[in-house]
């Protein structure tokens, strides 16, 4: 956190994480683009559970408007970084960049969503996601779902309904979801095939913005995919199982791609399961 607020606080004077000259055309924009949204997802959601703004966080969105798109095909988005990797860094995390910055910002405390100087990023904000929707993985309309919780405007008329029968129609026999169902037709750099079980990644992200979204954990199709984050817990090491979409995690033992996927899986899964067990 401390790493964080300092960088806010020296936006305009520290270097990008990703530079150009070493990781190639884009990358310093892209990178400014994604810590911006992900600074102010931080400090927003810190300040959440003050129930107070602070002024790095008001700072921390300043930073990030910035950064937002005015014009072309990402108007209204984030430019994020694209390493070839799903589901944050490929050419359609843009998307799922915008979607944490509406939940940035509707998560912020002190009614920072009406601040009359924002209200233009804002309406950009909502047109880009509900201009882009069609095109959008499975995944990605996760991800709105969550943001229609914090920030009204979002998505469009209908748009929830489907998006909830789209994911419900996904859930497995054993009451989880598969990450590789909700990727489109995402290929492995290293050739092998995907991983069709259910994961901790799927499962602990849909049943929590399920609930986010209103459903109640007495509803079947979620108590089940509640039960089955109960089930498949290690007990041993306290993590959820997930897989890389970009490598095969038995040949690729080292990636932090592939090991990094337990630890989003095991986020999601603790926020869906303290959501169920707060009702």
């Amino acid at each position: 956190m401390d790493s964080v607020t300092k960088r806010v606080r020296l936006w305009k004077e520290v270097e990008p994480f990703y530079k150009d000259a070493d990781r190639g055309p884009y990358k310093s924009v892209e990178s400014r683009g994604t810590e911006s949204v992900l600074n102010a997802l931080i400090l927003s959601s810190r300040d959440a559970q003050r129930d107070q703004l602070s002024n790095d966080t008001r700072m921390a969105f300043e930073n990030m408007w910035a950064e937002q798109q005015i014009s072309g095909k990402q108007k209204g988005a984030w430019l994020w970084l694209r390493f070839k990797n799903e589901p944050w860094e490929a050419d359609d995390s843009d998307y799922f960049g915008a979607t944490l910055a509406a939940v940035a910002i509707g998560i912020a405390p002190g009614n920072y969503r009406t601040v009359p100087e924002i209200q233009t990023n804002l309406k950009l904000l909502r047109e880009y996601l509900n201009r882009e929707f069609a095109v959008q993985t499975p995944i990605n309309r996760v991800l709105l779902l969550w943001a229609a919780a914090t920030l009204t405007g979002l998505p469009e008329p209908n748009r929830k309904e489907v998006i909830i029968g789209e994911l419900l129609e996904k859930q497995q026999a054993d009451g989880g979801w598969s990450l590789s169902s909700l990727s489109g037709d995402w290929k492995r750099a290293d050739g092998t095939s995907q991983e069709t079980v259910s994961d901790g990644y799927a499962t602990g992200l849909i049943t929590f913005v399920l609930q986010r979204a209103g459903m109640s954990p007495e509803n079947a199709k979620l108590k089940r995919g509640l039960g089955w984050l109960t089930a498949n817990q290690d007990k041993t090491l306290g993590s959820w199982p997930a897989y890389s979409l970009n490598k095969n995690k038995e040949n690729h033992i080292s990636s932090e791609t592939a090991l990094f996927m337990n630890d989003a899986a095991t986020s999601y899964a603790v926020l869906s399961l303290t959501a169920a067990n707060r009702r």
